[in-house]
């Protein structure tokens, strides 16, 4: 493991990071979802795919990356654009999964790679929509000191800024985004996710004129039992 100071926008980040294959030439980015890490990335892909050199990055406030600050969608790609462009690296293939493949679609890599990506914006219950109500109903009343009470399991034990984070982040549209993606893309999805459902994998398709959609048994984690196969399909876009 190893560490990179990175200063954007008078922010100063840690980010945490760990690279395989040091020697190869080709850069394979691999960015996390919410609330997880580069080491259950790395269980996933690190046996596999050895010809090219691969990047796993904590992304702030995940893993042993640390942050002090409420940030952005875009906040995050400038951050792991700044760390790209300090480690010499380039945008060969860029693996996102969930969140992560927000941040992996702005960095505009040759060859997008996307594990049920965020981006769709999916219909909240009534019970989700009822909290946010009261949420911010209280708010002016001082409410904002409860925000435990209404955060989701997405941010159970971590810090008030990373919560207002989830808040800027969560509902985003990138439809337009997707749209305008120009290089190639393989769209991999979970059938039985229930956090991104694979009616949003299809939209993504659809936007994505160069793109190929896989679906794959397993929830929002499938792949986690499906590196291999995930690997394979990557090695032989790439290879085109």
């Amino acid at each position: 493991m190893a560490i990179r100071n990175i200063k954007v926008k008078n922010m100063q980040f840690n980010i945490s990071y760990e690279i395989v294959n040091r020697e190869k030439k080709t850069d394979l980015i691999v960015l996390h979802g919410w609330g997880s890490n580069k080491e259950l990335m790395m269980n996933a892909f690190k046996r596999f795919m050895p010809s090219f050199r691969h990047i796993y990055i904590d992304m702030p406030g995940f893993g042993k990356s640390g942050n002090d600050y409420s940030l952005t969608t875009n906040d995050y790609y400038n951050i792991i654009e700044r760390f790209i462009k300090e480690l010499n690296l380039k945008k060969d293939i860029v693996i996102g999964h969930s969140f992560g493949g927000k941040v992996a679609l702005l960095l505009e890599p040759k060859l997008l790679v996307l594990l049920s990506s965020a981006g769709i914006p999916v219909k909240k219950s009534f019970k989700t929509r009822a909290k946010i109500a009261l949420f911010k109903l209280l708010k002016p009343l001082g409410g904002e000191n409860f925000y435990k009470l209404f955060a989701t399991k997405d941010v159970e034990g971590m810090s008030k800024n990373m919560y207002e984070t989830l808040k800027n982040v969560v509902d985003e549209d990138f439809s337009e985004n997707f749209k305008n993606f120009k290089n190639k893309a393989l769209i991999f999805w979970g059938e039985k996710d229930g956090a991104t459902p694979i009616s949003s994998g299809k939209k993504i398709a659809s936007l994505i004129k160069n793109s190929r959609f896989i679906p794959m048994e397993g929830d929002h984690y499938f792949f986690l039992k499906n590196p291999q196969k995930i690997s394979e399909a990557i090695e032989e876009s790439y290879g085109k």
